[in-house]
């Protein structure tokens, strides 16, 4: 029990401003679309056939301001996101009227906090210190709870501590640990696996993430349809149609041009049943022709993906509306004070050594 103790305090203290900082952007960006104050924000999501067909068409015709993807207006936010190969991106409105731009991320702090809490601002390496700190914050819950158990008898419900003294913060931590141990297992257990795939497979057995690659993966394209170089007049309005004829009950939520080698133009729906906020319901169209390649249904997907495509609107609350926002907040603000108390009491507040 005292390895136990011994580890939990010195990790606490090494890595608990980075989880107080993952646990606040997170709860910052829980609430991203309410505090966008932009012209056309609260606007009323439209998902007619026909004016999401002629926005498309307006947006991508030019090929000289032809955006890298969009990202169509959903429920609770009413602009369009253009994003750009520069970095650079803008809001328009739902009839492709201009609202806002930026040249790069740090002009737009939705952005840049969320860059922060999914990358540390270093792309893949800094996802991948997130999952590792991620796994150490689960460490922190179990071996938490257990070390808590001892000191079950003194438990009080407080959200600050008595006094900012050494032995007060220490036994606020063990009893707001232990009331927010559930929510926050569930955000650690989600964020990780989100970074590191191989482990869905401790949530959804052996072979899971193998199974997951395969099922998500874009099909290849077609010889003929190989070629990454995008058509000179393509019916852009004609693509939004066609998959609205395939899948007419779905949303239209993103259109994503050709990435790498691949020669195809992604274009992805939200299925009725689909909790993922973008959907995995897919249709893809050849990038020098525009005919639809291939489609998926994201109702046939096996339980094991449909699974998997939970975790993230679990992790960022993109599921039962305010109060589960509400109670997801709780996770991020209670992983904020433990990390920050944690390392106040490691490196500020240590305990004095008595020389006789």
């Amino acid at each position: 029990m005292k390895l136990l103790d011994t580890l939990h305090r010195w990790t606490g203290g090494l890595i608990g401003l980075l989880l107080a900082t993952l646990g606040l952007t997170g709860t910052v960006l829980i609430h991203r679309d309410a505090w966008i104050m932009l012209p056309h924000a609260g606007d009323v999501q439209a998902q007619q056939t026909d004016l999401l067909a002629r926005t498309t068409q307006a947006i991508m015709a030019d090929p000289a301001a032809r955006p890298q993807s969009i990202t169509y207006a959903g429920a609770d936010f009413g602009l369009d996101r253009l994003a750009f190969k520069d970095g650079s991106g803008a809001y328009v409105s739902q009839t492709g009227m201009p609202v806002a731009s930026w040249d790069s991320q740090w002009q737009r702090p939705e952005l840049w906090l969320s860059d922060l809490h999914q990358h540390l601002f270093a792309a893949e390496t800094g996802e991948t210190l997130i999952g590792i700190a991620g796994l150490c914050g689960l460490f922190f819950v179990i071996s938490g709870t257990i070390l808590w158990w001892r000191t079950r008898r003194t438990f009080e419900w407080r959200l600050w501590p008595a006094r900012m003294t050494r032995p007060s913060i220490v036994r606020h931590h063990r009893d707001l640990g232990v009331i927010a141990a559930p929510l926050l297992a569930l955000s650690l257990v989600t964020g990780s696996v989100l970074v590191f795939r191989p482990l869905a497979s401790v949530l959804f057995g052996p072979g899971a993430p193998q199974e997951i690659d395969h099922a998500l993966a874009a099909p290849k394209a077609a010889p003929k349809a190989a070629s990454s170089e995008l058509g000179a007049h393509l019916d852009w309005g004609a693509m939004i149609r066609q998959a609205r004829a395939r899948f007419p009950d779905a949303e239209v939520r993103s259109l994503s041009l050709p990435r790498g080698k691949s020669g195809l133009i992604t274009l992805r729906m939200r299925g009725s049943g689909e909790w993922l906020p973008n959907g995995r319901t897919t249709v893809w169209f050849a990038a020098n022709t525009g005919r639809m390649v291939a489609a998926r249904d994201a109702a046939q997907l096996s339980r094991t993906v449909t699974g998997y495509n939970m975790l993230y609107p679990l992790h960022a609350a993109k599921v039962g509306q305010l109060p589960f926002r509400l109670l997801m907040s709780v996770s991020g603000l209670a992983m904020g004070l433990l990390g920050t108390l944690a390392v106040w009491t490691f490196w500020f507040k240590r305990p004095k050594i008595r020389r006789s």
